[in-house]
């Protein structure tokens, strides 16, 4: 039974994430007047239409599946050891999904890095991923650099959302919670070098590894700040996660709530909007998701990390059919999904 639990919650993540990348997808530019212009005074209830589909995912679970694939090449290949070595597994799988969306450099990046880190693993096999989906600036020019960003040596200072709404599966490899928030720090900041950015990124990450454990949402988040803490230049962050707390059952929840909050553009707001609608569900993933992506903001990444925090919480055969059925490349994220657990569930580092 604790097998079948932990696999259905490492499943879980990752496809209640791409749902609500999903969800997201199609309002994502769209303020929340011209989404109930469009659906109606409750806004989007279903999938809607975008890129030539409903079900239709973004760069977001694009990113994801790419980090998850370098974590699994980092446990089963010799050249990736020590926590060096997951980054540099991570930061080639990412090159990788680069060389999906930059396809005119393509020739560049193997003459760069070697054909081996750069066409490699499975997911450059999938002709669907190589769709743009609205990629994030800070992810294409920093992968664009050459360089792979650390935290002592940032390649930017954006803190976008686009390291942290790639960091759960980071918290599917740590059962070592500390561990999962510095690892998930370190993927953040390959393309992202402010610590509202990155520490966003790790603060995911430990919340997912604490989930994934099997404790409640309320200890996850409650561990996961006290990890926070101890960083220096945390205060954005935890401010940030602070006003999503202080928002709980003072109102109806709603759009704008979630707009005190912040938009979700930047890392720590996409973060805290994604706490913040997790635990107003209270395990109703599709309360919660539903929730994070009517909103005037970045809705297809506070889609997807509320999706991923409560995918974790509920586990893959709690969510809901239709949704999971009419998801676009379903098989090879729950084949991601159950490749990350047959190298990691049993054995967590």
């Amino acid at each position: 039974m604790i097998n079948k639990r932990i696999i259905e919650h490492f499943k879980g993540c990752m496809i209640g994430g791409a749902i609500g990348d999903a969800l997201g997808a199609p309002i994502e530019f769209m303020s929340i007047d011209q989404i109930r212009s469009d659906f109606g005074h409750h806004g989007l209830t279903d999938y809607s239409e975008a890129y030539g589909r409903k079900g239709a995912i973004t760069d977001d679970t694009q990113m994801s599946l790419f980090t998850a694939e370098g974590l699994i090449l980092s446990k089963v290949r010799q050249e990736y050891k020590g926590d060096e070595g997951v980054l540099s597994a991570v930061y080639h799988a990412l090159l990788r999904w680069f060389y999906t969306q930059e396809t005119n450099l393509q020739g560049t990046l193997i003459q760069n890095h070697g054909t081996c880190s750069i066409v490699d693993g499975v997911l450059t096999g999938y002709k669907e991923l190589f769709s743009l989906r609205a990629p994030g600036n800070s992810c294409l020019s920093a992968l664009k650099s050459g360089r792979m960003g650390t935290i002592d040596n940032p390649i930017n200072d954006s803190k976008g959302c686009g390291g942290v709404m790639r960091g759960a599966p980071v918290g599917h490899v740590y059962n070592d919670t500390q561990k999962a928030f510095q690892i998930g720090c370190g993927c953040g900041a390959i393309t992202h070098g402010h610590p509202s950015g990155y520490l966003s990124s790790g603060t995911l990450a430990a919340l997912i590894s604490m989930i994934i454990s099997g404790n409640s949402l309320a200890d996850a988040i409650g561990e996961s700040i006290r990890i926070l803490k101890n960083e220096k230049n945390s205060k954005e962050t935890l401010q940030a996660i602070d006003t999503a707390m202080e928002m709980l059952g003072k109102t109806t929840p709603g759009p704008s709530v979630i707009a005190d909050i912040g938009q979700g553009w930047v890392a720590q707001e996409a973060l805290a909007i994604g706490l913040y609608c997790a635990l107003v569900a209270k395990a109703d993933f599709k309360k919660g998701v539903l929730l994070s992506v009517n909103h005037s903001g970045d809705s297809d990444s506070t889609g997807s990390i509320t999706g991923n925090i409560l995918g974790a919480l509920c586990g893959g055969d709690m969510l809901p059919e239709n949704w999971v059925i009419n998801l676009e490349l379903k098989e090879l994220i729950e084949e991601t999904a159950g490749d990350l657990y047959d190298q990691f569930g049993a054995n967590r580092y």
